[in-house]
């Protein structure tokens, strides 16, 4: 039995390293998120083929019927910082193979409701619970993986949402009209399981790099600098007493003196000696070096400029992810494109999104290059795009914009959430807590988004109205994301200067005053005066 359990942990347990692997089991990690992405994203955004047999079977309007996804990704995104919370308590993969189940649970019930609004708790609420504990956890603990190569395994891994609807569409169409939408749930549900398995595949990372004792001690740097020293004091010590020993007391505390004053052998010694050295300079208290508890969630990244930035260009991008995929067949009706031939335009844009999360991938995986920038600049086109929808009228201009706009939505897509690992926002070690209060924002303008643009269309009885709404948001976004550098520029030079203000602030009252100094200066005259005498005796005694 023993032996069974060592095998099993060694099979499932973590997985340690001396530096972050950049593959390895990391790239398990990347199908995994793969297939997540296929099971979550993918079905959420294939689900609108039972939009028409849930009106029907329950005399609802579209409307109604429209709010169980509405309600399914507004708890996913609301519900983030929940999974940061239990993603920290409990680790990454008992999260993941929970929501996992969830997922599951809710589908397969909702096979058995009676109305839409059990299907609202099914659906919106258990089923959108689960997917907020499996896409969050998996893709950050799938940047903890990697470095040099996080954004194009990322871009690559996160294509799984794209590939589903080409895949699930027309599956889940020929299937209900098999077997009815009901028992087509159950297989959905049953597939979705399989994230468990996914989350059980999540072996946790752990970085323990090489102690610097074993380091030590294979250099014998400090040693010879210990002797060396010593000896140098020894020979020191008895080369003044042979002229002068009452000297000596005074030559030993000018050494002493200069040991405390930090003197450049002494800071080198310390350098080698490492935390040996502090209690000798400067003790602490008994639980100064245990080291910190992380903290469940970490609100403390609201104080930062360049994290707040951030969340506001997540929070106003996110009105004009919606626009396309609901009104784009509407719009392309209205502009005199039959709607059987409107219907391709879906097909474009999910297939040039694939194109744009590859493209997004390799270009970030270039180095030097400032991530920020490039996510900044598929931004800004991506707005001028959605101002392009309401320009053109034909079949082959509303094709082009398609498939613009799901290029540059799959560059901002697959790489938003895995920019909060980059420095130039919160770094790779904050990422787990930001990346919950992030898609925690998000989450309003996710609510907020779809009715806005119904309203804009009823008012204004033009789809277009939709769009420009879209774009007003992604170009408020793109202005707080061209902020989030300055900010944090600003910010590191606010830090230094303080920092430099405390060293100068410390290094004042080390300085001894002038008075104090001069017995130092006293002592060189003196053993000089002691010295010369005795080199004049011979002449002395010649007289």
């Amino acid at each position: 039995m023993t032996q069974w359990v060592s095998k099993a942990g060694g099979c499932l347990g973590p997985k340690v390293y001396p530096a972050v692997p950049d593959g390895d089991w990391g790239w398990v990690v990347a199908v995994a998120f793969f297939f997540v992405e296929v099971f979550t994203y993918g079905v959420i955004k294939s689900f609108g083929v039972f939009l028409q047999d849930l009106m029907s079977d329950f005399s609802e309007s579209n409307s109604r019927v429209s709010w169980v996804i509405s309600i399914c990704v507004f708890v996913m995104t609301f519900t983030a910082p929940l999974s940061s919370v239990m993603s920290n308590r409990f680790g990454f993969r008992p999260v993941v193979m929970l929501g996992g189940f969830l997922i599951s649970l809710g589908t397969i019930t909702s096979a058995f409701t009676n109305s839409i609004n059990e299907m609202y708790i099914t659906i919106g609420i258990v089923s959108g619970l689960g997917y907020c504990l499996t896409f969050l956890p998996t893709v950050t603990i799938l940047s903890q993986y990697f470095t040099s190569r996080r954004s194009l395994v990322t871009a690559v891994a996160s294509t799984g949402e794209s590939f589903s609807i080409f895949a699930f569409a027309p599956a889940f169409t020929a299937l209900k009209q098999l077997i009815g939408w009901r028992l087509c749930l159950v297989v959905i549900g049953v597939l979705q399981s399989s994230i468990i398995i996914c989350g059980a595949l999540l072996r946790p990372i752990v970085i323990e790099p090489r102690a610097k004792e074993e380091e030590a001690a294979k250099s014998p740097s400090s040693k010879q600098l210990e002797s060396k020293y010593a000896l140098e004091n020894e020979h020191t010590r008895t080369s003044i007493s042979s002229t002068d020993s009452g000297v000596q007391s005074l030559s030993s505390s000018r050494m002493e003196l200069a040991g405390e004053r930090g003197g450049p052998e002494q800071k080198a010694l310390m350098a080698e000696e490492g935390v040996e050295a502090a209690p000798r300079t400067q003790p602490q208290a008994p639980g100064a070096q245990e080291p910190a508890q992380p903290k469940l969630l970490d609100f403390s990244v609201l104080r930062e400029a360049s994290f707040v930035c951030y969340a506001l260009f997540g929070l106003f991008a996110t009105l004009g992810f919606f626009a396309p995929q609901l009104y784009v067949i509407d719009l392309s009706v209205s502009r005199g494109v039959a709607r059987d031939r409107a219907a391709y335009m879906l097909s474009v844009m999910a297939v040039a999104e694939i194109l744009g999360r590859l493209s997004i991938g390799f270009v970030l995986n270039r180095r030097p290059i400032r991530k920020v920038y490039i996510l900044l600049g598929c931004v800004s086109l991506l707005c001028l795009v959605l101002v392009l929808f309401t320009a053109v009228r034909e079949f082959w201009g509303l094709s082009v914009c398609c498939a613009l706009y799901g290029f540059l939505l799959g560059t901002v897509a697959s790489s938003h959430i895995p920019m909060l690992a980059e420095d130039d926002v919160v770094g790779i070690d904050r990422m787990p807590s930001a990346a919950g209060v992030y898609v925690f924002i998000q989450s309003f303008a996710g609510l907020a988004g779809p009715p806005l643009g119904g309203v804009l269309v009823d008012v204004t009885k033009n789809y277009g109205s939709a769009f420009y709404s879209c774009a007003i948001g992604m170009g408020l976004g793109a202005i707080f994301l061209g902020l989030v550098r300055p900010a944090k520029a600003w910010r590191c030079c606010a830090t230094g200067g303080r920092q430099s203000e405390r060293e100068r602030e410390a290094e004042q009252p080390a300085a001894l005053p002038a008075d104090e100094e001069t017995p130092e200066d006293f002592l060189e005259v003196d053993v000089a005066v002691e010295v010369s005498p005795a080199k004049r005796q011979p002449d002395e005694g010649v007289v």
